[in-house]
């Protein structure tokens, strides 16, 4: 298959932190309890967008979802330090390489169950999670407006977070070269070989692909729960949460 994008055209084995999509937003998530009310949320951000944003945010949401006045300095700390964390990144060297990675879904979104699993090229740095989500829902039939953005967040976060192991793995081979001169330090090859057949191609800004090995095994699960399934699952939750 032929490689796309500014990674696979370097002829060195880094580059620049980035998360391998076309706008590098930074996932945001929220857990938040406040003398007996707790919020949660889950959004991208513009790392490039001014600090004064966050507090502006931080008291919109706070004035719309009618909360304590608490939770303004709350979620504004939060945001804050992902974005610290993020920019810790940035300009930090990054393996690259051919590699297909994993991503997996497993979200509970309302009544709906959603499973599956499928192969990320993360060479493509014009990949789309929101359009690879409204195509998924559009193919599965899921008319839940709230299910789309719930699956590209999921991408996100884990494209992030591979993103981050890639800069980690790169500062330790520096590590290792200072103590052992001419060590090599060997790409981690995620691919399990070049032998990719293309079974599910959503398109080439979504970067996804099956292998027909895995096509019946990996095919995605959509399950609706009953109102008491759910009420057990979201008490599950709050226990779990204390």
């Amino acid at each position: 298959m032929k490689s796309h994008g500014i990674w696979s055209a370097s002829r060195h084995n880094t580059v620049k932190f980035r998360i391998p999509t076309a706008d590098n937003l930074l996932p945001i998530r929220l857990d938040l309890e406040i003398h007996g009310h707790r919020f949660r949320d889950a959004f991208t951000w513009n790392p490039s967008d001014p600090d004064s944003e966050v507090v502006v945010f931080a008291k919109r949401t706070v004035k719309d979802l009618k909360l304590p006045p608490a939770f303004i300095t709350q979620i504004a700390q939060s945001i804050q330090s992902q974005l610290t964390d993020f920019r810790s990144y940035e300009g930090q060297d990054m393996y690259t390489g051919e590699k297909i990675v994993p991503i997996k879904i497993d979200l509970r979104v309302n009544r709906m169950v959603i499973k599956d699993q499928f192969l990320w090229d993360l060479n493509n740095v014009e990949s789309d999670p929101e359009e690879f989500a409204r195509i998924f829902c559009k193919d599965l039939g899921i008319d839940d407006p709230e299910v789309g953005p719930e699956i590209a967040f999921a991408i996100r976060e884990q494209l992030y977070e591979i993103a981050v192991q890639n800069v980690s793995s790169a500062r330790e081979s520096k590590i290792s070269k200072k103590g052992r001169r001419g060590f090599e330090h060997p790409l981690p090859n995620t691919a399990g070989g070049t032998g990719l057949d293309v079974m599910k191609l959503y398109s080439f800004r979504a970067s996804v692909i099956r292998k027909r090995k895995e096509w019946d095994v990996y095919e995605p699960i959509i399950d609706i729960l009953s109102n008491e399934e759910v009420g057990a699952l979201e008490a599950r939750e709050e226990r779990s949460a204390r």
